[in-house]
């Protein structure tokens, strides 16, 4: 498995499809994911601290794991098949252990709820969806760099990629 970094969410023009992308800590291949609209303002929410007057969905998740003292240890992107991503959730309470079975977008819109929960894309995902992007100037995307430039980087990125370029 792969550390990724979450970069961030937007929506593909025109056909309004929200993407979560994904960007490896150790390297230069970023994974687009295509997600519904709900799971998109979840993660968004979530990624800018949006707090809502009643929890959502992922957070009322988040609480009820919490409430039964269980502990999300990590999230991975395990397969690709037919264009659908599969994904785990990685559980933890004391020493009973369990993985579960979800869709990418509800374990990163948990996952970006919660400090330090690492996040993993598998090797064949990578290599099956995976796109290189080309470097950044230096300092422009490490850590505590330029977020604008980031941003716009994933908007350049997107307005090239179409669903068609991870089919067989």
């Amino acid at each position: 498995m792969i550390e990724m970094e979450l970069v961030g969410v937007r929506v593909e023009l025109p056909a309004n499809q929200p993407i979560v992308l994904l960007k490896e800590r150790e390297g230069t291949r970023y994974l687009p994911i295509w997600i519904g609209a709900v799971e998109a303002t979840a993660i968004a929410f979530a990624l800018q601290g949006v707090d809502t007057a009643r929890p959502l969905t992922h957070d009322l998740f988040i609480n009820v794991l919490g409430e039964v003292g269980v502990e999300l240890t990590a999230v991975h992107v395990t397969d690709l098949q037919d264009g659908t991503f599969f994904a785990e959730l990685h559980l933890q309470r004391d020493h009973e252990v369990w993985t579960v079975t979800s869709r990418p977008s509800d374990a990163i819109a948990l996952a970006s709820r919660l400090d330090e929960v690492p996040l993993f894309a598998s090797e064949e995902v990578l290599e099956a969806a995976g796109l290189e992007m080309e470097p950044a100037e230096e300092g422009e995307l490490e850590e505590g760099g330029n977020a604008e430039e980031e941003v716009r980087q994933f908007r350049e990125f997107l307005d090239e990629v179409s669903p068609e370029d991870f089919k067989g």
